[in-house]
């Protein structure tokens, strides 16, 4: 994505923005649009229009979104849905109307439905009932993708989706009752090694499945994306294995230092069975994952206690 232009990113202070916004000054990309949420709310639609009206940014991450675990998704269904929705209208509609030249919209594997065959397949959106702990968000990112299609096919707008993995990494959301499973379980056995505590309870019975890629990963693939891929059709970035969560409990405990027992809780909520994403499509194009769990873990773990004191 070798520009003159200038690049907004949508989102720079979440976990996917955050590192593509590292990824861009690293290679020495300096014309970078970014704003707070207080500078600019995406939620409203004047402010989105004057933005774009007087930036005209050539290129767009949209990476921000209103996002969370189980439980936050499970209790704030019409908010997962209604600011998504906006927020993805918003941007769409007046980067179109400023004639950026390419927009990468950032979607999730979530879309996919929750019997889906494994690895995850570009071809099974819509093809069967989503997982009901997190249908609203998935609803709001599936009109993402279908918005972006509608554009391009009426207007002949540049528009890519890309359904990411679960992510991890620095700024991810550590909030101890609405970030996701790995991130939650990292401030869990944090504090427990922290006090002392001799025992943490997990959520659920451990046999899930997920897939992991830190967002770094996640920033190379979009950079590269932005360059090499100009299709219609989503496009999924993986890591191509994944681990039980009672693995991957475990492996966070060993990062943290964490000696006591795991207690599992299954009166919570599992979520989807298993969750991997075919990444052939986007392994093909000339593009993989660098950095391992493990690795990741350690790097994330740095990175939370240099910054949550």
């Amino acid at each position: 994505m070798q520009s003159v232009g200038s690049i907004y990113i949508a989102g720079h202070s979440g976990l996917a923005g955050s590192a593509i916004l590292r990824a861009l000054q690293s290679r020495g990309d300096s014309r970078i649009i970014v704003r707070t949420h207080q500078e600019l709310d995406l939620t409203d639609a004047r402010a989105v229009k004057d933005f774009f009206q007087h930036e005209r940014p050539e290129s767009v991450f949209l990476a921000a979104a209103k996002v969370g675990g189980i439980q936050a998704n499970n209790i704030l269904p019409a908010e997962f849905l209604r600011e998504n929705l906006l927020i993805q209208t918003h941007v769409l509609h007046e980067a179109w109307q400023a004639g950026v030249k390419k927009l990468l919209f950032m979607g999730s594997s979530c879309i996919y439905p929750k019997l889906a065959p494994q690895p995850i397949p570009e071809s099974a959106l819509l093809t069967g009932e989503l997982e009901p702990t997190n249908d609203a968000y998935a609803l709001a990112k599936i009109a993402g993708i279908q918005l972006c299609k509608a554009y391009r096919k009426q207007h002949g707008a540049n528009f890519i989706a890309v359904m990411p993995t679960n992510l991890y990494g620095s700024q991810d959301n550590f909030h101890p009752e609405h970030s996701h499973v790995l991130p939650a379980l990292m401030r869990r056995f944090h504090e427990a090694q922290r006090d002392g505590l001799q025992e943490v309870t997990v959520w659920g019975s451990g046999t899930p499945r997920r897939e992991f890629l830190h967002s770094d990963d996640l920033a190379s693939a979009c950079l590269f994306l932005m360059e090499h891929y100009d299709s219609p059709e989503i496009i999924n970035i993986g890591w191509g294995q994944d681990c039980t969560i009672r693995e991957l409990a475990e492996m966070i405990a060993e990062t943290v230092g964490f000696t006591g027992t795991l207690k599992w809780d299954d009166s919570r909520p599992d979520g989807t069975p298993r969750k991997v994403l075919d990444n052939r499509k986007l392994s093909n194009l000339g593009w993989e994952p660098k950095i391992s769990l493990q690795e990741g873990l350690k790097l994330t773990y740095q990175w939370y206690l240099e910054n949550h004191r």
